[in-house]
């Protein structure tokens, strides 16, 4: 009996939701879209059919409805989840390496492969040239 309950709320869980104006749809996508899927890692709480992300659309909809503005939603669930829910974290310390480490790693990159071509550059001058004596081999 307890199994088919079970069935039976997921499958309740999963209706569409329903927006009182166009208004409230826009601001629930946008709003979703920016949100990261704590489950599937690469998808928007909005495109996620993971059970989570079902239960977090419904969640930020009761939250919308409540009053609470975009940021006190985000600031909610980075409370609940951490920066990883969103798709542009802060710029803070905890999120340094994140932001700033793609350049880094260019930076390095950049720095390793100029090393390598300046000192071939330099040893291509200590190579003996090979004169054609005028001798058959």
């Amino acid at each position: 009996m307890l199994v088919i309950g079970a069935a039976t709320a997921q499958v309740a869980d999963r209706r569409p939701l329903q927006f009182r104006d166009a208004a409230e749809e826009a601001r629930f996508r946008d709003l979703t879209h920016e949100l990261r899927c704590v489950m599937c890692q690469n998808q928007s709480i909005a495109d996620s059919e993971a059970l989570i992300a079902v239960d977090l659309r419904r969640e930020i909809l009761q939250l919308m409805r409540e009053g609470r503005s975009d940021d006190e939603i985000r600031r909610f669930l980075v409370d609940r989840y951490g920066q990883f829910v969103l798709y542009k974290p802060q710029v803070e310390p905890s999120t340094w390496l994140l932001w700033f480490g793609p350049v880094l790693v260019l930076l390095a990159g950049g720095g390793v492969v100029w090393h390598v071509v300046r000192d071939r550059a330099r040893n291509r001058g200590d190579v003996p040239v090979a004169t054609d004596d005028g001798g058959e081999w």
